[in-house]
């Protein structure tokens, strides 16, 4: 009977992983990505765009190690932040905008493509709710 018990609950355990290997799975193939050119002559865009409920949208620009990346976020929705990833992260933000208030301005530690996640805290996307913003990105060369 022991081993019964001891089998049932390692299923149990291996089933729960595995649903939750495909919840987070079929959250990022929620995120939209767009990549995000400079017009010529310039060092930053200006997005808007918006979001509802449980969408997540990943800004993609490519940026130097040692420039200057100044990232900024205006909406009237208080539950809307971004997040800012470094090259090959897909999950740790190096920036977190909730904690941050939606403000970023740093020297860039690694060179390649930078993410700006933009997404919708938990209490509102569960309530569908629609966020409206402005998102504004600059980089400088950092000398």
């Amino acid at each position: 009977m022991q081993t019964y018990l001891t089998n049932s609950h390692s299923l149990k355990l291996l089933l729960c992983g595995l649903s939750l290997m495909f919840s987070v799975a079929a959250a990022a193939d929620d995120i939209r990505t767009e990549r995000v050119q400079f017009q010529k002559g310039t060092n930053g865009a200006v997005i808007e765009g918006s979001i509802k409920g449980y969408e997540v949208v990943d800004y993609v620009l490519n940026a130097k190690e040692g420039q200057q990346m100044n990232v900024s976020m205006a909406t009237k929705n208080t539950a809307t932040y971004f997040n800012i990833l470094a090259p090959g992260e897909n999950e740790a933000a190096m920036f977190n905008g909730s904690v941050s208030d939606n403000q970023y301005e740093g020297k860039l530690p690694a060179s390649g493509d930078y993410k700006v996640r933009v997404y919708m805290m938990r209490s509102a996307a569960r309530r569908n709710e629609v966020a409206d913003y402005r998102l504004e990105m600059m980089i400088n060369s950092g000398n």
